[in-house]
């Protein structure tokens, strides 16, 4: 009954990303499993390692594997959009993940027509979520540029995961532009309150504040600007202790600044125990340069922790834009941060009244299923006009 309530049954839906180690991939495979379990037949296209990572199979969707590069390649993306022409010619949708194989997923269905599910014959409808704001500059903004009037031009429709973006492809002239959900899928049960002293036992924090940040060790994540407030956080008695969940390509240039200036802050790599981690902080600090709706802000809220984050991209609109569940500061501005945070771990008051706001706001946050219901509605405009 629900398929045909969604009029998603035996509707050919592929779902197109690249290289993804994280939200991406995981919001992926959410989607792929809702659709299945709402009479679609779902395909994912991309990288193998994002198969071996995410498990698209395991949820139903067919995977092959499309060579999708995270930087721009001309000769690799050339055989990308050759594979996916083949691939994508009996879908009904096209929906890609990220302005990359949003661009390679647009030239692939080109000159595709699709079998129609009435009459007629026509294009391969497009929808591309856009998950990231271009921050580099130079030659690769302008690269980056001309993709993005690829993906305004020929989408059929896109979907932007903070206003910033929603607003950049309108003024580039899509025809359709629209919020994107990408909710945090759930974890299961909240730790319970033995978790904050087990993980505060294991860092060997005692009594001493506990500031938290969870991201991939990546430019956008704004993480040397935490390694600048953490000086001043030293000077704090007794000296907080920073933790940092996450792995990436800076975590050697992160390390040994860490160690050149004796920094109290401590890398942790990938953990599996995010929960327990929020749990037994004091404060959570989220410093990027740029955020659509991270994964875990939306964990953070959940956790109902007091929060000290950027106003960048879509984090205010989740938040509240006057801080309502989070203090809020500029971008790589180290000293706005210092301050925040020692406001939160000096006035328990408002650590308080912050995280009571966090677990309210955390309410309204959408689900994976509400995700998926506006994809369903979404694509039977799309392919049943």
């Amino acid at each position: 009954m629900g398929a045909e309530r969604d009029g998603l049954a035996g509707v050919r839906v592929a779902l197109v990303l690249g290289t993804s180690a994280g939200g991406v991939g995981r919001h992926v495979r959410s989607v792929a499993a809702g659709l299945v379990g709402r009479g679609a037949r779902v395909a994912v296209f991309g990288p193998a390692s994002t198969e071996e990572l995410f498990g698209f199979t395991g949820v139903g969707a067919r995977f092959a594997e499309v060579d999708l590069a995270d930087r721009p390649r001309p000769v690799s993306d050339a055989r990308a959009v050759a594979r996916l022409r083949g691939l994508l010619r009996d879908a009904d949708v096209v929906h890609a993940h990220g302005l990359r194989a949003g661009a390679l997923a647009v030239a692939s269905c080109a000159r595709v027509a699709t079998r129609p599910l009435h009459m007629g014959r026509g294009p391969v409808p497009v929808v591309v979520t856009l998950h990231n704001a271009v921050i580099a500059g130079g030659r690769t903004a302008a690269i980056y540029g001309a993709l993005e009037r690829v993906v305004a031009r020929g989408a059929s429709a896109v979907l932007g995961v903070s206003p910033d973006l929603e607003e950049r492809m309108r003024s580039l002239g899509a025809r359709r532009v629209e919020h994107a959900l990408v909710p945090a899928p759930a974890r299961g049960p909240m730790p319970g309150p033995e978790a904050r002293g087990m993980i505060r036992d294991e860092l060997g924090v005692g009594e001493r504040p506990l500031i938290v940040t969870v991201a991939r060790l990546a430019d956008q994540k704004g993480l040397p600007t935490l390694l600048d407030a953490s000086a001043g956080w030293a000077r704090r008695s007794p000296e907080p202790l920073v933790a940092v969940a996450g792995e990436g390509p800076l975590e050697d240039e992160l390390r040994a600044r860490i160690e050149a200036e004796g920094l109290p802050v401590r890398l942790l790599g990938r953990r599996p125990d995010v929960p327990a981690l929020l749990a037994a902080s004091d404060v959570a600090v989220l410093p990027s340069v740029w955020e659509g709706q991270p994964l875990i802000l939306q964990e953070i809220l959940r956790a109902g922790r007091p929060l000290v984050a950027t106003r960048v991209g879509g984090v205010p609109g989740m938040v509240g834009e006057e801080g309502e569940a989070a203090l809020l500061v500029p971008a790589r501005d180290p000293a706005a941060l210092e301050k925040a945070v020692g406001r939160v771990l000096d006035d328990p008051a408002l650590a308080v009244r912050l995280g009571a706001a966090a677990a309210q706001r955390a309410t309204g946050l959408p689900t994976e299923d509400d995700a998926v219901t506006q994809l369903t509605g979404l694509y039977r405009e799309l392919v049943r006009p």
